[in-house]
């Protein structure tokens, strides 16, 4: 249930803050607050929200940092704010960890949008209140449990975000498949976009960081040039 889910927004903005916090709630939200980065990062420690949606220019600790910081033991979904549209902006913003990208301004139903799409995904990853029977996808030594939620690379467990759970999924339930970065999008994220590769191939890359022993040289997480992405059988 929507009531159940706590949100934490952090910006330096109070007024952008305010009228973030206001429209959450009227959507059912519980909100946390925070005007830096450092302070939302001691918050997540010890409330542990559900979301957080994170503006990228603060004081003391900017959101790029505080994500980085987040996700050194946390697979919380992140929301990233900014207010510029350049794509090299974005890139950034998503390879500190964050899951999804909003321009400033943007529209009040836009952002509830990202926000249940996230909290959606989240759920999808599982949690401690999850009970379902083993189904596990692998290719190779490379294992995808979708009702634990959990990614054995080489026998070692390795911590994904719901993102990134989402995109192994679709890739890993039809290895040799030749996916496009739309495609990928609008089954991941559950809408059509324009100008997602980046936002994809983005996210690509961290997955290899994490389960290719040479990300560069990939054994199963391939690009094919000019097409898409697969996830090939050694």
């Amino acid at each position: 249930m929507e009531e159940a889910y706590q949100i934490l927004v952090v910006d330096d903005d109070f007024s952008i803050v305010n009228i973030i916090e206001t429209s959450l709630k009227q959507a059912g939200y519980q909100v946390l607050t925070a005007h830096d980065g450092e302070t939302a990062y001691h918050i997540v420690n010890t409330n542990h929200p559900h979301l957080i949606i994170m503006d990228v220019m603060m004081p003391q600790c900017n959101g790029i940092l505080a994500t980085m910081r987040i996700r050194q033991n946390n697979n919380v979904p992140i929301l990233m704010l900014s207010a510029k549209a350049e794509g090299s902006d974005r890139v950034i913003g998503l390879e500190a960890g964050a899951d999804d990208y909003l321009v400033k301004p943007f529209y009040q139903q836009e952002l509830l949008a990202r926000v249940k799409a996230l909290l959606r995904r989240y759920d999808d990853l599982g949690s401690i209140r999850e009970t379902k029977t083993d189904d596990e996808i692998r290719v190779g030594n490379i294992s995808l449990n979708t009702a634990t939620k959990q990614l054995i690379v080489r026998g070692e467990s390795v911590r994904l975000t719901a993102t990134e759970f989402k995109i192994l999924k679709v890739l890993m339930s039809n290895p040799n498949r030749v996916y496009s970065a739309e495609e990928i999008y609008e089954r991941v994220w559950k809408s059509n976009n324009y100008a997602v590769e980046n936002t994809v191939m983005v996210h690509i890359s961290r997955i290899r960081e994490k389960l290719e022993l040479n990300p560069k040289k990939p054994e199963y997480l391939k690009v094919v040039w000019g097409i898409g992405y697969v996830f090939e059988t050694p």
